[in-house]
């Protein structure tokens, strides 16, 4: 363990000190703290999106201090302490990597259906019972619906083609449209749950493509807002649609240059 890890770690123990540590760092439970811990993950992929290397490193270290207040807090139960979380990783990760670590052969073909193969086994190990089983509740919608279709596709629940996922978006909004005020949140469930599977069938993200989407509306927007100078509220919907195509045109020109 390096002399920073040793410092990080009795930094923690201070915070955490029922005599002289802080307040705020004392009161925190592990309920209380994942909300914090799944904001830096969010950051440093934030980080990462924008290359800026010394923001990369700055949010690395605000996550690792999330994994170790987590240990702490589990070492103060009496659970485990931060030693075990870096043995528990690394175990696994010999185990995940056989013809790395190890000379046993490793079960399927391709390396995702390896990997994937590998993983099966130990949830199988853990009691699982279903294809879904261990895929994490807190996750974000999205990517959960993403998860939870990859998992029932890998027992051959899925379409063969792109042409069943998209005839079942048209389902899913043509229901939405038609469903009363006591169904729209179901129907409109299934029109976004419809959308990732299409996506997913085009061999892409649904988390990539969205960000992606996200950054483009921004962007125009944005633009939109510049062009208005100051008076994009005061604009009727007709104008600021104009001004969107204004937009629009100007990034088509510019891919053209």
């Amino acid at each position: 363990m390096t002399q920073q890890l040793h410092r990080l770690l009795d930094i923690m123990a201070t915070l955490r000190d029922p005599a002289r540590g802080c307040e705020w760092d004392r009161a925190q439970t592990f309920d209380t703290i994942v909300p914090h811990t799944i904001e830096e993950a969010y950051e440093v992929a934030d980080a990462v999106e924008r290359g800026d290397p010394a923001d990369i490193r700055d949010e690395l270290g605000d996550l690792l201090f999330q994994v170790v207040f987590q240990a702490r807090i589990a070492q103060e139960a009496g659970l485990f302490a931060f030693d075990d979380v870096a043995a528990a990783i690394a175990d696994k990760l010999e185990a995940r990597h056989p013809h790395i670590f190890g000379d046993a052969d490793m079960p399927g073909g391709m390396r995702e259906e390896r990997w994937e193969a590998i993983k099966a086994q130990e949830r199988a190990s853990r009691g699982a019972q279903s294809a879904l089983d261990g895929v994490a509740a807190a996750l974000p919608a999205l990517s959960r619906a993403e998860k939870l279709q990859k998992r029932a596709a890998r027992v051959g629940f899925d379409w063969p083609d792109t042409a069943g996922p998209r005839a079942k978006v048209v389902e899913e909004l043509d229901e939405l449209e038609q469903a009363t005020p006591e169904e729209r949140l179901a129907e409109a469930g299934d029109l976004l749950f419809a959308a990732v599977n299409l996506v997913r069938a085009h061999g892409l993200s649904p988390e990539d493509a969205l960000r992606a989407a996200n950054r483009k509306f921004e962007r125009r927007f944005r633009a939109m807002e510049d062009l208005a100078e100051g008076g994009f509220e005061s604009l009727s919907l007709e104008e600021q649609e104009e001004l969107w195509q204004r937009v629009k045109r100007g990034e088509a020109a510019g891919e053209g240059d």
